[in-house]
């Protein structure tokens, strides 16, 4: 039986970390083939026997969405740090965006804003609930920061998705934190 969650996790370290370690070229905007994916994967004795049917039920099974199917191909969503940015289409934010993280980065951001420090892009919720989870990772009592998306937006600052929860930006500058 598959672990749905360790092969999410694996799957994710590959497509977001380290494509080149499963001997995988990630096209501009994250997209490999399934099949070369499952290849890769199958390589590790602990994958020997997965199929595809098995990367399509995790991603079915997931409630972060971290990775999406689409005519033969699997990305992650959103979470790189690869040296080669992985590209993603501009949209049009909401009017409020929120971002978990730890009280000990609180003085750095009142001083530079938000910025995506390891990964490529910085991420954010459109709710409080899940900024609250992804800040509990570093901090038992995170900091929720809002950010005036829509009016950061309207001034020039990019946004994308990630998916339909998570929000992606290049940086935020402190004036359009709260």
């Amino acid at each position: 039986m598959v672990n749905y969650k360790v092969l999410s996790k694996e799957i994710s370290y590959a497509l977001r970390h380290v494509p080149e370690e499963y001997g995988l070229t990630l096209d501009l905007e994250g997209w490999v083939a399934v099949e070369k994916l499952l290849s890769a994967l199958q390589k590790n004795e602990k994958w020997k026997k997965l199929k595809i049917s098995d990367i399509i039920t995790m991603i079915q099974l997931s409630d972060k969405k971290r990775h999406e199917i689409k005519d033969d191909m699997i990305r992650a969503l959103y979470g790189h740090s690869t040296k080669t940015k992985i590209s993603k289409e501009v949209a049009e934010p909401p009017e409020f965006l929120y971002h978990g993280t730890a009280k000990k980065f609180m003085k750095s951001i009142n001083n530079i804003g938000l910025i995506p420090k390891d990964r490529q892009y910085v991420h954010m919720s459109v709710n409080e609930y899940t900024a609250i989870d992804v800040g509990k990772r570093r901090d038992d009592e995170p900091v929720i920061i809002r950010i005036r998306a829509k009016e950061a937006y309207d001034d020039g600052i990019l946004f994308y998705i990630g998916h339909d929860e998570i929000w992606l930006a290049d940086s935020i500058p402190v004036m359009y934190i709260n």
